[in-house]
């Protein structure tokens, strides 16, 4: 990055900061410009405000806010400089080499995950799960669920053709269940190696189901790697692209080659969608009157417009939300008429009335291709047909597609590239029967939308992911496989297509002070819309807090939202018609694999085996590799949880009962 593409952010408080503010940020940003700091060492905000002279932070939300952005900005290796003009901000470089770019997004996650195991909490879990405890008559710990790399290398060169050195299987986690070889929590298993991950550990809202890959060719049945199927990112342009179901796409695909079929889709939509709507309150209140559904005026839409915004209001009142959250989920009709959501209703019964009135007329009570030809022809008609078309796509997107959250090996099976085949048994028949079953119940949006109980579509039809750097090699790099392994029809393969490139951007480069500090900006500040991280109020709350605190600072969102860690998009198809299935178009997956399929995964783990395990395990970097993970006292292993260095020696003193020296 030359002199010239460096793109400078002013660091300039709103109208309402007062002198003293205003002074405090500047000496903050003084010492951030000339200070020298260790790269390797996340900045202490407490430390770096009392050198700043800064007191009393915590009551002057506008400096807190302020404060805390830019030390995480700078802490992610953005420069404060400093002119007549006052503090300027500008954005890390990329760098070209691959391994130099890989070192600087490596630091840049590792801040907050090194941060996340200075957790006092978080290492009482590591040492909880560190040190033995009885089970079944035997001493075991999470050291048991860990394949000494020694070992596993020596087998496999001792008998490189038998494919039962490792027994890979596939195990779906819930919060309940417990592993019966070593007593541990099912999730605790899983959460503990995630804590070996480059990046910190957090939960996803929505759907997530944790899964374990893990070798039956051991005594307690090592841990291979870790996977997690968890609710997608909504709108990602080039998955939407690839997919099809981007809405300009969509409708000129539709366009193009309109059918009967697709006439009839939409002439459904509409009634579905109106039907799925609670509508008893608005008669009671007299927004609307019976008549109204079915011949929808602008009147009546716009009374149902003015509702939304007016309830919407209420909703955000501090007391209102401690009401909402007291409420049973399964309490449908009383969730329905809650101020959150009855706006939302009222928002989109406004939005189905104004495409009805327009695409259904020509539509009519039997739709055809005639109809939608001149629906089509109609500007305003197909504007409509777009918002019907996203509205189905923003229904869907969390049903039937997901995204693979979390993907890995741990040691030593890393070294084997063992990360390919947790990808694979991560789509595996049994996690799309898993993910089935766990999620054919209520969903509480829909649910609480329509009064009643509304069961959402739960096969998936596609699972997205990303690389972790943007760089280099990728572990889903090349990873195809025959549909065969899966039950699939022969000839057919199955794999992760890439789509294209992230746009960096997020809020996962600010941490938690920096989050609240936006959060108390925002109470503090007129005008702006409070986010309460209710279920149902909106996508992605944390995000949202963040681009309204730097609003209301008065700096650009856009810019500061970029945490500048590109990375590579990737999908696996799981049925032929992805777009017609995954829109509702058509009821019916078409499935590339026998999604009821029994086994575990075994013909998946002897393909895996056969074309990347094998040949790899005979060279001599990768025997290396495996033999540096040692379960011999002082333990050093690669799927250990790497704690801060200051708490080293304490961990390995804990007692272990495994491998010893002989």
């Amino acid at each position: 990055m030359t002199e010239d593409d460096v793109k400078y952010v002013p660091l300039t408080l709103p109208a309402g900061a007062t002198t003293t503010e205003r002074k405090g940020f500047a000496s903050l940003c003084h010492l951030l410009a000339h200070a020298q700091f260790d790269p390797e060492v996340p900045l202490d905000h407490t430390s770096l405000f009392t050198a700043a002279g800064l007191t009393d932070v915590y009551n002057k939300p506008t400096l807190a806010a302020a404060a805390h952005t830019v030390i995480d900005l700078v802490d992610q290796g953005w420069l404060v400089h400093v002119d007549k003009y006052g503090p300027l901000l500008s954005p890390p470089d990329t760098h070209a080499d691959r391994d130099t770019e890989k070192a600087r997004i490596r630091r840049q996650e590792h801040l907050r995950r090194d941060a996340q195991l200075r957790q006092p909490s978080v290492q009482r879990f590591v040492r909880s799960m560190e040190r033995s405890h009885q089970h079944a008559g035997k001493l075991v710990s999470v050291f048991n669920l860990m394949r000494d790399g020694r070992e596993l290398a020596d087998t496999l060169r001792q008998h490189p053709e038998a494919p039962d050195t490792i027994q890979p299987y596939v195990q779906v986690v819930d919060s309940a269940s417990t592993c019966g070889l070593t007593g541990f929590k099912l999730h605790d298993i899983w959460r503990y190696f995630r804590h070996t991950w480059s990046n910190a550990y957090s939960t996803v809202p929505g759907r997530s189901m944790p899964i374990l890959i893990r070798d039956a060719a051991t005594e307690f049945h090592a841990v291979i790697g870790i996977a997690a199927i968890s609710s997608p990112v909504v709108q990602i342009a080039e998955r939407d692209d690839w997919m099809g179901w981007d809405t300009k796409q969509f409708v000129a695909s539709i366009e193009a080659e309109p059918t009967d079929e697709m006439a009839k889709w939409l002439g459904r939509r509409i009634e579905t969608q109106r039907a799925e709507i609670y509508v008893e309150d608005l008669l009671r209140d007299g927004v609307l009157q019976p008549g109204d559904l079915k011949r929808p005026t602008p009147n009546v839409v716009a009374r149902l417009k003015a509702d939304a915004e007016r309830h919407r209001a209420k909703h955000h009142r501090a007391g209102v939300v401690r009401e909402v959250r007291s409420i049973e989920t399964d309490a449908w009709v009383a969730r329905a008429e809650t101020y959150l959501f009855r706006s939302k209703r009222s928002a989109l019964l406004a939005e189905t009335l104004e495409i009805q009135a327009l695409v259904g007329g020509y539509l009519g009570t039997s739709p055809s291709v005639d109809g939608l030809r001149s629906a089509l022809a109609d500007t305003k008609a197909k504007t409509q047909i777009g918002r019907l078309a996203r509205r189905a796509r923003g229904e869907r997107v969390g049903t039937v597609i997901a995204d693979l959250t979390v993907c890995g090996a741990v040691a030593p099976y890393n070294a084997l590239a063992a990360g390919k085949l947790v990808g694979a048994l991560a789509v595996s028949p049994t996690v799309l029967a898993s993910y089935r079953a766990k999620y054919s119940r209520p969903s509480e949006i829909a649910s609480a939308m329509a009064g009643r109980p509304i069961t959402r579509e739960a096969r998936l039809a596609f699972v997205g992911t990303t690389s972790l750097y943007g760089t280099g090699s990728s572990q889903y790099n090349r990873l195809f496989w025959p549909a065969s392994t899966m039950g699939g029809q022969g000839g057919a393969r199955m794999g992760f297509y890439e789509l294209g490139r992230s746009r960096s951007f997020g809020s996962s480069h600010f941490s938690d002070a920096t989050v609240d500090a936006l959060v108390r900006l925002c109470e503090h500040s007129g005008g702006f819309v409070r986010v309460n991280s209710l279920f149902g109020e909106g996508v992605s709350p944390r995000l949202r807090k963040v681009r309204l605190g730097l609003a209301a600072l008065g700096w650009p969102t856009n810019e500061l939202q970029r945490h500048g860690r590109e990375r590579i998009l990737y999908g696996v198809p799981l049925v032929e018609n992805v777009r017609d299935y995954s829109l509702g178009v058509v009821q019916d997956p078409k499935y590339l694999l026998d999604p009821t399929a029994r086994d575990s995964g075994e013909a998946v783990a002897q393909w895996w085996y056969e074309r990347w395990a094998r040949r790899r395990a005979t060279l001599e970097h990768v025997q290396e590799a495996m033999r540096g993970n040692s379960l011999v006292r002082p333990i050093r292993h690669g799927a250990r949880v790497p704690l801060p260095t200051d708490d080293e020696e304490l961990l390995v003193s804990e007692p272990w009962t495994g491998a010893r020296e002989a």
